[in-house]
């Protein structure tokens, strides 16, 4: 079976279901390789979109993960977990500066107005 066809093949809920197991078994960059596909299908839904962005990230693939994030952030501006992975995202590549404002609108979007959720680590 040519594998690309198996990461492609299906409904989409059925390819949702699959990066889903892909991305609990920690195989992130085949979740990511189904994700991407879904990603161009249905790119206003923001549910595949940071599982994506995760996939990305948990795959140190930080410049996709970024670009992800930055388009749910752009659409959705108090999508708290978007600025989150955003803000540890940039963290990661080094962009510490760049990230402070983003960690602290997950702050407060998180009701945590002194900032300390953002230094909290987060489910990504």
């Amino acid at each position: 079976m040519d594998t690309m066809y198996y990461y492609d093949h299906g409904t989409p809920a059925e390819r949702w279901e699959r990066a889903g197991l892909f991305f609990d078994a920690k195989d992130y960059a085949a979740a990511a390789r189904v994700l991407s596909g879904l990603v161009e299908e249905v790119p206003e839904q923001t549910g595949p979109r940071l599982l994506l962005a995760r996939s990305y990230y948990h795959s140190a693939q930080l410049r996709r993960a970024e670009e992800e994030l930055r388009v749910i952030v752009e659409r959705d501006p108090v999508e708290h977990y978007a600025r989150l992975m955003l803000g540890r995202t940039l963290e990661r590549q080094g962009r510490s500066e760049e990230a402070k404002p983003h960690l602290r609108i997950a702050a407060a979007l998180a009701g945590d107005f002194d900032g300390g959720a953002a230094r909290e680590p987060g489910p990504a």
